[in-house]
């Protein structure tokens, strides 16, 4: 089947699996996922510490969350900036691979000063703080966007699959960790979760050439288009913006008193984790799929169905259904995550993927600093806005998740593959 038909299916659903075999990188998969569970692990320890770490350098507690959010504001930024880099650097083959070792050695340098450095002032512990949110930027977008750049298309939702599991499994054992470490030294979890990044990331050179090697199409054989950006490319970060707005809302804020009708605050470190098992178990079968029926309607499906799971969990009235409809919304996310890097590469083809991946990892940085804006902001104290909140991830991913299924059912520009 022709590249231009495999491209196609990710958005209007036709089966290109249907007359060609896809080899499937599986090594490649299993290496991204072992990359993004130990950097979520950094970020889970650095936020377990930060508020002691901060006070000790001499920051108020209550500038903390404005210190998360300098972060995910580095993030937005560097994120798409490190992704329209990689396609430049990838260029050439094996580059990507050093290039990404070695800014995330010196980003673990930094990651790993932190609480040696804290007692030191303000000063060098912010210098250190953004240095290492700047380079951290190394592994998010530029090791996923060598899926898009070499694996054959029917496969991607696959691979994202698989990486995005290290993801889930670091959500899952972050309240396992923040009740761990809590009383513990921080340097030591500090120093093993960089050296176990450094490690892991050092092999990127290896999986940058295996999946070279066996791409279906040599990356010098496609012709990059002038621009990164497109419209297709801006409503497609739009969209994910409103759906992480909602995962955030109702993950970060939501999820834990909805949970305290049924349960004992020190039973959350054993129910928080429920979403990201559904995250988990979900993205691998729905990843078959993808490639079969669109990686819009993917999205957009999920969402709708993400919906109805949230409002179940709002109208819970046990812990036993509570679990269960927690479990499905933490699906939903899994399967529109998946579909929307199978989406983001089906857009950036042609020399974008690095632009395109990096687009998708700042939406979620921007989702993320909005929601801590809100609980910065004092908003959550007031019980109208309490009541209202409970609403509006419900309403994030109908209004997303409508828009996407219209998007592909009317087959207009903005769901056409190509840029």
């Amino acid at each position: 089947m022709p590249a231009s038909a495999e491209l196609a299916s990710l958005t209007t659903g036709e089966d290109s699996m249907a007359t060609t075999a896809v080899t499937v990188p599986h090594r490649a998969g299993f290496y991204l996922a072992l990359l993004q569970l130990f950097f979520t692990l950094c970020w889970t320890v650095y936020a377990i510490y930060l508020p002691a770490l901060a006070a000790t350098a001499g920051i108020p507690r209550g500038a903390v969350v404005l210190l998360l959010m300098l972060d995910q504001a580095i993030f937005t930024i560097a994120d798409f900036a490190t992704g329209v880099a990689s396609d430049k650097v990838s260029k050439v083959l094996g580059r990507l691979g050093y290039w990404a070792a070695a800014i995330t050695l010196l980003s673990c340098a930094a990651f790993l000063a932190l609480p040696f450095a804290a007692s030191g002032g303000t000063a060098v512990f912010m210098t250190l703080t953004v240095i290492w949110a700047v380079t951290s930027s190394a592994l998010r977008a530029p090791p996923l966007m060598l899926l898009g750049k070499y694996a054959a298309k029917p496969a991607i939702p696959w691979l994202a699959a698989l990486a995005m599991l290290g993801y889930g499994l670091a959500g899952a054992a972050g309240p396992y960790l923040a009740v761990a470490l809590r009383q513990q030294d921080p340097r030591w979890p500090f120093a093993l979760a960089s050296i176990a990044l450094v490690l892991t990331s050092f092999g990127l050179v290896a999986v940058e050439r295996h999946l070279a090697n066996t791409a279906p199409v040599p990356a010098k054989a496609k012709t990059m288009a002038k621009t990164p950006l497109s419209r297709r490319a801006v409503a497609f970060g739009l969209a994910l913006i409103v759906l992480a707005l909602g995962y955030q809302l109702h993950f970060a804020i939501n999820s834990a008193p909805l949970f305290l009708r049924f349960a004992k605050p020190s039973d959350l470190e054993y129910l928080m984790p429920i979403f990201w098992i559904g995250f988990n178990l979900a993205m691998l079968p729905a990843s078959r799929y993808t490639d079969r029926i669109g990686a819009y309607p993917m999205m957009g499906v999920a969402a709708l169905l993400g919906a109805l799971a949230i409002l179940a969990t709002a109208a819970a009235s046990s812990l036993e259904w509570m679990i269960l409809a927690q479990a499905a919304s933490g699906a939903a996310w899994g399967c529109i995550l998946m579909a929307a890097f199978a989406l983001a590469f089906s857009i950036g083809q042609n020399g974008h993927e690095g632009a395109m991946a990096g687009l998708l990892f700042s939406a979620l940085a921007l989702a993320t600093f909005a929601r801590m804006a809100v609980t910065a902001s004092g908003l959550i104290a007031d019980e109208t806005f309490r009541a209202a909140i409970v609403w509006m991830p419900t309403a994030c991913w109908i209004f997303a998740g409508a828009a996407l299924i219209y998007a592909a059912l009317s087959r207009t520009d903005i769901a056409q593959p190509s840029l």
